[in-house]
């Protein structure tokens, strides 16, 4: 059963993971973003610690689980790399390997939502 609490957790944990994102890969997209670890650090650190922090807290207080909140994490990564890989890279998510784990995350997600 897919409550708030659930829902929010998810939304953090997407919002994390699409922060993280950025702070990891901007120096491969963007020149301006090469050799300025610190600056990314500086920037991304407290928002990505607080998305997960709040995902893990909403998913845990959702289901008793700190398992479901840990697998719910990894699948919403999935939900959120590929996209902004393919999007800023121009990398391809549809290659074989890659759409096999996606569909796998899916199915973690699937699990964690709505198994009882």
């Amino acid at each position: 059963m897919l409550t708030s609490k659930m829902m929010a957790g998810i939304l953090c944990f997407c919002l994390g993971h699409t922060l993280a994102w950025f702070q990891l890969n901007s120096q491969f997209v963007w020149e301006w973003w090469k050799d300025k670890p610190f600056l990314a650090v500086l920037i991304y650190a407290v928002p990505v610690g607080l998305s997960f922090w709040f995902g893990t807290k909403f998913l845990v207080e959702a289901t008793q689980e700190l398992w479901s909140s840990r697998l719910t994490a990894f699948a919403a990564s999935y939900m959120v790399f590929p996209l902004l890989t393919w999007w800023l890279m121009n990398e391809s998510p549809f290659t074989p390997k890659t759409m096999i784990c996606i569909l796998l995350s899916c199915m973690i997600m699937g699990v964690q939502l709505f198994w009882k």
